[in-house]
């Protein structure tokens, strides 16, 4: 089995994501995506794609807002925006399962025609971004009924944590939410129609790095990776 995930930022971050994906199958080779590695044709080989965390999406990738909003970088990654944009449709048509998690929620949403909130404002990134950048924040979220998400945790709460002060705004096409933290921020995403898609779970959350809190066996984490394991699996069968 072998997963692309996309460079977030430093070794530690992307080794999160690694470990966590690893824990319960050794067996899993991983690509690494980066847009200083123009290296996307390695997606030819891959079994998988995870779309991770990061700095802000650069605002004109969703209908052109301005550049300086409250909390703003100091520097975009507009190449990192364009090279995952392309490693996105060139996954979906690869068929390959997609996790997404939080820079890549938004991201694909905002591929889908949604758009973001460009800062949550003081209230609710006081719930939801550490500003010290040294820790995650955690709250509750509710998981809505039928949807994906609550058939892989079996969940009507959870316990996630947060490091955004960006969220989705208006839903993109063909996606809907799939979690709700308790003021009303989107914390997940799906399909709204799955028939003849390829598995795509997003989530606003990082369960790569919930061991740093000890929730790692929250179902938010657990159950959600060995769920994405199993459809990889799936997917290579009917190779």
């Amino acid at each position: 089995m072998k997963i692309a995930i996309t460079y977030t930022s430093t070794e530690e971050k992307h080794l999160n994501y690694c470990n966590w994906l690893q824990a319960e199958d050794g067996n899993i080779e991983f690509v690494t995506l980066s847009f200083k590695e123009n290296n996307l044709d390695l997606l030819n080989s891959c079994d998988a794609f995870v779309l991770t965390g990061g700095v802000d999406i650069y605002p004109t990738y969703y209908n052109n807002e301005k550049l300086d909003y409250d909390n703003a970088p100091v520097l975009f990654k507009k190449d990192r925006d364009d090279f995952e944009i392309r490693a996105y449709a060139m996954s979906t048509q690869l068929r390959l399962p997609i996790l997404g998690v939080c820079r890549g929620m938004q991201l694909i949403n905002v591929i889908a025609n949604g758009t973001l909130k460009q800062d949550l404002g003081n209230d609710l990134n006081k719930i939801h971004w550490a500003e010290n950048k040294s820790h995650d924040k955690v709250h509750g979220a509710g998981i809505i009924d039928h949807t994906l998400l609550k058939s892989i945790t079996d969940m009507d709460r959870a316990v996630v944590n947060s490091a955004h002060h960006q969220a989705i705004d208006v839903l993109g096409q063909g996606l809907m939410a799939n979690c709700i933290s308790d003021d009303g921020t989107i914390e997940g995403i799906e399909w709204i129609d799955k028939t003849n898609k390829p598995f795509l779970l997003a989530v606003q959350w990082h369960p790569e790095r919930m061991y740093k809190y000890q929730i790692q066996d929250q179902p938010t984490a657990k159950k959600i990776r060995n769920y994405y394991i199993e459809e990889i699996k799936k997917n290579i069968a009917k190779k």
